[in-house]
């Protein structure tokens, strides 16, 4: 019986330390490929905060719209330029996934729901309008050179 709780103890530890891995695998920069065109705009840099909570942040444009700031944010965001501004943000640490935050879409400035996990070495952000993840989409990121 106690060697059946050690092992059973001993595999949960492991299993945490695997998705853990997976989080800090998310971490870094990231090169973001839009899901319409499949043109890449930005380099996002995914960070862990002192508060414990991930964030990402818009390191280096791109691509040049002729505006370079966030003219259809609101509150603190409103006008701020595109470089810098922090588009993840309160996400937590699930089983290897980032979830629970929000995610910024600086063309139209509203918030969503969002999610990040990797899959096949690529970063998937998604977005959505409810908690679930149901009504969304989802862009997939390639890691920045």
């Amino acid at each position: 019986m106690r060697r059946r709780v050690i092992l059973t103890l001993l595999s949960l530890v492991l299993a945490g330390a695997g998705c853990m891995a997976q989080v800090e695998q998310i971490l870094g920069d990231w090169k973001t490929v839009d899901d319409k065109t499949g043109a890449s705009y930005s380099i996002i840099h995914i960070y862990k905060a002192d508060n414990g909570k991930y964030y990402g942040k818009i390191a280096r444009m791109l691509v040049d719209d002729g505006i370079g700031k966030c003219v259809n944010c609101t509150g603190e965001d409103k006008d701020k330029p595109y470089e810098e501004l922090v588009i993840i943000r309160d996400m937590t640490e699930k089983n290897g996934q980032l979830v629970g935050g929000r995610v910024l879409e600086p063309e139209t400035g509203k918030f969503y729901y969002g999610k990040i996990y990797l899959k096949d070495g690529n970063l998937v952000l998604r977005g959505s309008l409810d908690r679930a993840g149901i009504l969304g989409r989802s862009q997939t990121w390639k890691r920045a050179d």
